[in-house]
Formats: C-alpha cells, sequence, structure tokens
C-alpha cells in the first residue's frame, strides 16, 4: 500500500493536482476563521448552544462550522448546490433550456453562468434573512456591535461575497485538481468537526452521562459507526450488470469474433447528492423563523408557529418529508445523469445487443425498468442511513403526534429523545465523508492506471510498459 501511494507523487500531474485540491481547501479553512465585521461572538456561540439539536446544527455541519461562528463563509456552497437544484429542474420542464443543454460545451457553459447569476441572488436572500435573524435579541442582548441600518448591508455584502469566492474555489477544485470541488468541500467542512464529536463522545464516556449503561451505549455506538461505513462501502460498491453481446463485424479485412461485456448501473448512482439536494431545500425554512415580524419571531408566531415546529428535525413530518425529498431526487439524478434511449441508440449503432432483448425501443425499455428498480433500492439505502442515526442522536418525537403520542410517552425516553450525541456521527455525515472519499480515490486510482501504475483495489490490475534499465 505504501508503494502505491508513493506512485502518486511520482507522476507530475497528479502530484500538481493534489497540491493544487490541497491548497484550495486549505484556504477554504483560512476564511472560516474570519469573522464577520460587527458580530458579537459570545452571544452568536450562545445562541447556536441552545439550539444545537436542531436542524441549524446539520446546516452548520454542512459549513464546516462556519454558520455556529458567523464567519464570512457562513452560507457556505448550498446557494450554489440550490441553484443548481433550480437550474436542473429546469432543463426537465422547460424545454429551450433542455435544448441548450444539448449543444455540447457551449450550452453548459451558458447554464453554469446562469447558475452562478442565480447563487449570486440566493446568497442576497439568505444573507438577508441570516442578518435579521442576528440583530434579533437573544436573553435581552444583541448578537451584533452595531446598528441594524450598519449591519444588514455589511453582513449580506460580506456573506454574498464569501458564498461566490466559495464557489469559485469549487470550480477550480472540479477543474484544475482532483475529485468534485463542491463535494470536497462539504466534505472538509464535516472532516474538520469529527474531533469535537470525539471529544463529545470522551466526555459523555468520562462523566457516565447515561449512568450505568454508559459503557454499552459508547461501545453500541462505536460498533454502529464501524457498521455503517462497512455497510455504505458495500452498497456504494454494488452494481447490476447487464450483460451485452456484440455481432461480428469487419475490422480492416478481417471477420472480428463476436465478443461479450457488460453493462455496469450502480445501485445508487446518484452517491451522496440526492441526500445533499434534501438538505439544502429543508434548510432554508431555517431563514425564516427566525425573523422578527413586529417584533415577533416567525417561529413564535400564531399562525406559522406549528409549520416550523413540524418542520424542526426529529419532528416525524420533517423526516417523512425528508425521506419522500431523498426518493425524489434519488430518482430525479439518475434521469438527469442516465439516458436510456440514448444508450440503446448507441448499442445499435455499433452492432450490440441485450440476449433476448431486441434492440431499440425494447432495449431503452429493459433498461429503464432495471434502472428504476435498483434506484429504489438506492433511495431506501440512502433513507436508511439518514433515518437510523438520527433516531440514535436526537430520536424522532412520535409523542408529538396526534391520537397516538401518548402511547409514546409511555416509552422509555431515549427512544423519542435519543442518544444526545452531535451530528458528526449521524448516517449523513458518514455518508458524504465515506461516499466523496471513495469518488476521490477512484479517481486517483484511474489516474495511475492509466499512466501504467497500479491502483489501489487489488482488482485494478496493472499494465506493464517496457522494463527501464
Amino acid at each position: 500500500m505504501l508503494e502505491k501511494f508513493l506512485n502518486i507523487f511520482r507522476i507530475r500531474d497528479l502530484r500538481n493536482r493534489i497540491g493544487f485540491t490541497l491548497g484550495m481547501l486549505a484556504i477554504y479553512r483560512l476564511g472560516g476563521h474570519i469573522p464577520t465585521p460587527g458580530i458579537n461572538a459570545d452571544m452568536v456561540a450562545q445562541f447556536f448552544n441552545q439550539n444545537s439539536g436542531s436542524a441549524l446544527g446539520l446546516l452548520d455541519l454542512f459549513n464546516g462550522g462556519n454558520l455556529r461562528k458567523a464567519t464570512i463563509f457562513a452560507l457556505g456552497i448550498m446557494p450554489y448546490i440550490t441553484a443548481s437544484i433550480i437550474f436542473q429542474l429546469l432543463t426537465v420542464i422547460y424545454e429551450p433550456l433542455a435544448k441548450l443543454q444539448k449543444e455540447g460545451e457551449l450550452g453548459r457553459r451558458k447554464i453554469t453562468q446562469w447558475t452562478r447569476y442565480v447563487t449570486v441572488v440566493l446568497a442576497v436572500v439568505q444573507s438577508f434573512f441570516i442578518a435579521l435573524t442576528l440583530t434579533s435579541t437573544q436573553a435581552g442582548q444583541s448578537m451584533v456591535n452595531v446598528s441594524r441600518a450598519q449591519f444588514i448591508p455589511l453582513c449580506v455584502i460580506t456573506l454574498t461575497c464569501g458564498t461566490a469566492f466559495i464557489m469559485w474555489l469549487g470550480e477550480q477544485i472540479t477543474e484544475r485538481g482532483i475529485g468534485n470541488g463542491m463535494s470536497l468541500l462539504i466534505f472538509t467542512g464535516i472532516v474538520v468537526g469529527l474531533p469535537r464529536g470525539v471529544e463529545d463522545l470522551y466526555e459523555k464516556a468520562h462523566t457516565a452521562v447515561w449512568g450505568g449503561f454508559t459503557p454499552i451505549a459508547v461501545g453500541m455506538i462505536i460498533a454502529l459507526m464501524i457498521a455503517v461505513v462497512a455497510f455504505i462501502v458495500y452498497v456504494e460498491r454494488s452494481e447490476r450488470r447487464i450483460p451485452i453481446q456484440s455481432a461480428k463485424r469487419m475490422v480492416g479485412r478481417r471477420m472480428a469474433a463476436p465478443d461479450s461485456s457488460f453493462l455496469p448501473l450502480k445501485v445508487n448512482s446518484g452517491g451522496v447528492m440526492p441526500v445533499i439536494f434534501a438538505s439544502s431545500i429543508l434548510s432554508f425554512p431555517l431563514l425564516l423563523q427566525g425573523v422578527n415580524v413586529f417584533g415577533v419571531p416567525l417561529r413564535d408566531s400564531k399562525y406559522l408557529g406549528p409549520v416550523f415546529r413540524n418542520l424542526a428535525p426529529s419532528e416525524p413530518w420533517y423526516e417523512l418529508i425528508s425521506i419522500a425529498a431523498i426518493i425524489f431526487f434519488a430518482y430525479f439524478y439518475i434521469s438527469i445523469i442516465f439516458r436510456p434511449d440514448d444508450i440503446a441508440d448507441n448499442m445499435r449503432k455499433y452492432g450490440s445487443f441485450i440476449p433476448g432483448i431486441r434492440p431499440g425501443k425494447r432495449t431503452s425499455d429493459f433498461i429503464n425498468d432495471v434502472l428504476t428498480r435498483i434506484t429504489l433500492v438506492g433511495a431506501i439505502y440512502l433513507s436508511i442511513i439518514w433515518i437510523i442515526p438520527t433516531m440514535l442522536v436526537s430520536g424522532i418525537h412520535f409523542n408529538h403526534l396526534w391520537l397516538v403520542g401518548k402511547f409514546f410517552d409511555t416509552l422509555p425516553t431515549w427512544t423519542t429523545n435519543g442518544l444526545g450525541l452531535n451530528f458528526y456521527f449521524g448516517g449523513t455525515s458518514l455518508l458524504i465523508v465515506v461516499g466523496v472519499a471513495m469518488d476521490t480515490v477512484q479517481q486517483i486510482e484511474s489516474q495511475l492506471i492509466m499512466r501504467h501504475y497500479e491502483g489501489f483495489t487489488p482488482k485494478s490490475g496493472r499494465i506493464r510498459g517496457r522494463r527501464s534499465w
């Protein structure tokens, strides 16, 4: 393994790409320590400590703790992800935009440019609501040190510029580095918080917060993390292989023999993107619940208060909508990256066919049916990864349901309130960390194999070149 790792630094282009990626990530972390001007850091930290078990904790997780510290990167990459979702939806329902996407590189560049503009607009809107939330008083004290008229435009400009810079960092990593830039930024934000999660678990074990059950609980949590990571790796590497047979064809003056291969369809082709998309959409109400209208926050209003309370994490309606959103985005994302009609047309052009299936429309329908079934399995897998750790971390408040809530009040407290751990041990964070790490390693491995080096996995093989003396 050490020899395989050293092969990375023997290739100049790959070495430069990895160094560039690490440099961009270092700049991203450096900006995470620059606070927004006019912030009362102590009051902001107190506010997040009071709401650490809410959706603010999940949103702060994706932003690498920048929202908790109210830094210039507090918005993170979420506005760009939301803008990408908007345009991907429009390419399906808006025909001119779909035609523009099919024009090739020029059309994709135009859509990317519009995505950047929408990202800036969303950053302005979200930073405005964050500024309104920060200017509200907590425990009789303000979270800002300047007047409201001065802080709101200052906060909007600072956070919007920070989001635009993060967007540029992610695009530079994707173009000149290794891996997907946006996913790596989220990956970095989660990884830097893992030591804090380990420290929190150690403190709970040291203080015996669960009494005599503490050693067993800690062992169960560690075993669960290992099991979840193994489960994620197993499913992410699982695929459905459709056999493909090639007919005889003329190659030069010779008749080539028929060849057999397969079409690999991953069980979870969307990777972590459905979870990120769903989290991005569900995090939007957080920006509204702290806004004061006539001196009263929206979460405390008479009409909107119940809506915000039901859309808080650990509430049954929030978890149900989250699962529905994950399933929707799993199918939506696979419909964008996979085109069964195009695959069937390409197979017919090259004289390939699926045994027992007629070429053309029948082949397209068969691939679409297989893709629909395995995508459902992948969506259920993502939902399980999302829901099980949530039940252990913060619990699902079934006792808040109408009619059946009294039954859950009779159960032990941990069944509805969880064990009170940080979000860093949630299935979402582990899924993103493992998924992004596997994708990045796979890209590095493909670069190694392309340059006649052995990859990380045993099945990658090695293309032997001329022996050097």
